[in-house]
């Protein structure tokens, strides 16, 4: 099964100093057939205006992660963590029994751009955490760069769920791999530019905010003729 998310087909909320793209349901955007993916439960593609941000408010039982595309996310929270964080690097928030945050745009000129991805944990109740770590893009550039799994492998941030993400950057001519073992599924979520999916004798065209799901794949290989950027999920 390959199962594209249109980009055009996402809910949108517009709110002035935030601009987002929801791939699945969140907020008053609902869609009982866009519910998540296996335990992919939210992606939402973020911009924020310059100085502007989420005031802080709450979350329980769920892995947060932050992918910063453009700019810089100012983060805090009630563990007394403080942080920036930027391209290249990858934030997980275990919210657990209960976290609050607040994330702003510490630039007054330039605009923020970051990927909100929510995980289901494996486990509900789970003590309140944070790790950030950052990915040079010498290690993303054509090859798919593990950043988030289960066990925290080659410094990757641990993830409570039975899940590898990996980011790329492609260029021109630019390709990477993933085989698919039985049993597992694939989330592919194209960040920038235009990516060639191809897998079981077909090829598919993504763009940027498209997504498509894989199941009962064996392998999938992913090209593009000019700069693009790719998040690939391998799910339980």
């Amino acid at each position: 099964m390959i199962k594209i998310r249109d980009r055009h087909t996402r809910g949108q909320t517009n709110i002035g100093w935030l601009d987002s793209r929801h791939t699945f349901s969140f907020g008053e955007y609902h869609d009982p057939a866009q519910m998540g993916f296996r335990s992919l439960r939210v992606i939402n593609d973020d911009r924020i205006t310059p100085g502007a941000g989420f005031p802080t408010h709450g979350h329980r039982d769920m892995e947060i992660i932050s992918y910063v595309v453009d700019g810089a996310l100012e983060h805090k929270d009630s563990m007394g963590t403080g942080s920036v964080i930027k391209p290249g690097d990858v934030q997980r928030m275990t919210a657990g029994t209960g976290v609050t945050h607040s994330e702003f745009n510490p630039s007054s000129s330039n605009g923020a751009r970051f990927l909100q991805i929510w995980i289901e944990p494996e486990a509900s109740g789970l003590e309140p955490g944070y790790e950030q770590k950052t990915f040079p893009e010498a290690q993303r550039t054509n090859q798919l760069c593990l950043v988030a799994d289960r066990q925290g492998t080659d410094e990757a941030i641990k993830v409570h769920q039975d899940v590898q993400m990996f980011a790329a950057t492609l260029t021109d001519g630019g390709e990477v791999a993933h085989e698919i073992a039985p049993g597992r599924h694939v989330w592919i979520q194209v960040v920038r530019g235009v990516v060639t999916a191809k897998a079981d004798n077909k090829e598919d065209k993504l763009r940027e905010g498209d997504g498509v799901a894989m199941s009962d794949v064996t392998s999938v290989t992913l090209s593009s003729s000019a700069a693009a950027e790719i998040l690939l999920f391998d799910l339980a």
